[in-house]
């Protein structure tokens, strides 16, 4: 077991990889932080609305996370195969399932039961109704949203990590302009507070949906898919999918779901509580972007490196994966450390609000440690071996009998201070992160996965 791989093909072809993907994710945590600011000038209670009406809308982003890349967990084995045929099936496969998760799961109830969306999180009648102001600008964004996403984990498979990186920029400058237009009401537009972030947000995603869906049917010269493929038959690619992707999919959303208990949890203790988190995930999510580009590279190069027959290499690469995921979590655990009382300092917020925030920034830099390990083994290098329905029972397991029932007692019964209310919500990371090593030791982690043709044969 070696932990650093000597192989600088290998870091170089991690870097092309992982820092655009990471730099699309300091622009999206960019736009969030700045919604953030511009939202909080209004007030704790838009703030707080924003938040947690935000926590329904990421569990279907989580959701589409889910969908993407379980299918780029074949989309980046068959094009290590060469089977583009496969690969295409695959996508129709992921766009259908897209799709129909959009209309029907989200799109319906944000038009018809948008209160008791916002009663799920919160009792406050003033942030439950900022909140349904919020929600009717976000219906049309789930739709536009899955389809974007979606496709940019497929072209991210295959490789093409440039295009996503450049929507996000645009999509980073459309938003913050919008944003500021209709929020404070500038350019003759009237002031329009939480409405003018939704606003803001549909242009945005729009503007990544006219961008990445536009290349992904219409100009790529790689896969070649087009929207006439969309009802292409798929029934012999079925099995694999429902076995390999599907897990992913339900695993993405049980961990969104998770993340809905704790924003409940939270919304049960207070509206400080809820303001002090939305600071620091800002905080959390732009100290470990190299982590989810890390993530990314190391399913997509295991994709490939097994889609070409070789498990000796992916088993070594694996280890350097982990190793980089214990450096990478250390000094993302110091940044938040370093920069949390300037980042808390930006808001316009109660001193009870400022000491939770405080609280919090330090219990993510212990925890971040172990996250970053395991997000780079069960997103990451397990997850491109194909190993999904070990890192689905993984994630019932640790989230929903230990992080959400042991949270809940500790900030609803135990009372207990913000540092261990949030340690305990996410201390399935931790548990993960070390039952996850002894899998990736096993190697039990990799897969089989034919293509169509070779069954054919």
């Amino acid at each position: 077991m070696k932990l650093f791989v000597k192989d600088s093909a290998f870091y170089k072809r991690a870097a092309v990889i992982a820092i655009p993907i990471s730099l699309q994710s300091v622009i999206t945590i960019g736009v969030n932080l700045a919604d953030t600011v511009m939202v909080g000038a209004m007030g704790e209670n838009t703030l707080s609305a924003t938040a947690l009406a935000n926590q329904f809308v990421n569990i279907f982003h989580i959701c589409c996370m889910g969908i993407g890349m379980g299918a780029s967990v074949l989309t980046a084995r068959f094009w290590g195969m060469k089977d583009i045929q496969s690969l295409k099936k695959t996508i129709t496969l992921m766009l259908r399932l897209c799709i129909g998760l959009a209309t029907i799961v989200f799109m319906l109830p944000t038009i018809f039961a948008p209160e008791f969306l916002m009663k799920i999180y919160t009792r406050d009648a003033a942030v439950i109704a900022e909140g349904v102001l919020y929600y009717k600008w976000m219906i049309p964004c789930y739709l536009l949203q899955g389809l974007s996403l979606t496709c940019t984990i497929v072209l991210r498979s295959v490789g093409q990590v440039k295009i996503p990186l450049y929507s996000s920029i645009g999509a980073f400058f459309v938003n913050i302009f919008f944003n500021y237009v209709f929020i404070f009401g500038k350019l003759g537009f009237p002031e329009m507070g939480i409405e003018g972030a939704g606003i803001g947000t549909l242009i945005a995603r729009f503007f990544e949906f006219a961008f990445i869906c536009g290349y992904f049917f219409i100009i790529d010269k790689k896969i070649c898919y087009r929207i006439k493929d969309i009802t292409m038959k798929c029934r012999d690619l079925l099995h694999d999918y429902i076995t390999i992707s599907l897990p992913v999919f339900v695993s993405d959303t049980l961990l969104a779901l998770g993340n809905s208990a704790v924003a409940m949890v939270m919304g049960e203790i207070g509206k400080q509580f809820v303001s002090a988190n939305s600071i620091t995930v800002v905080t959390q999510q732009l100290s470990t972007v190299l982590i989810q580009g890390i993530c990314h590279a190391g399913c997509i190069m295991t994709g490939h490196t097994l889609g070409e027959g070789d498990k000796e290499k992916a088993q070594e690469q694996a280890w350097t994966f982990f190793s980089l995921g214990v450096v990478i979590g250390a000094v993302a655990g110091g940044i938040i450390l370093v920069i949390s009382k300037p980042v808390i300092g930006m808001y316009n917020i109660t001193e009870e609000t400022r000491m939770i925030a405080q609280q919090l920034m330090n219990s993510i830099a212990l925890i971040v440690v172990f996250q970053a390990v395991n997000s780079i083994l069960t997103k990451g290098v397990l997850r491109g071996g194909g190993d999904t329905k070990f890192l689905m029972v993984a994630d019932i397991l640790f989230l929903w009998i230990v992080s959400v029932p042991f949270g809940a007692l500790a900030g609803l019964v135990w009372h207990l201070n913000a540092f261990w209310i949030y340690f305990l919500l996410k201390v399935d990371q931790v548990i993960k992160a070390v039952w996850c090593v002894f899998r990736l030791k096993s190697g039990k982690w990799i897969k089989v996965i034919s293509s169509q043709e070779s069954k054919a044969a």
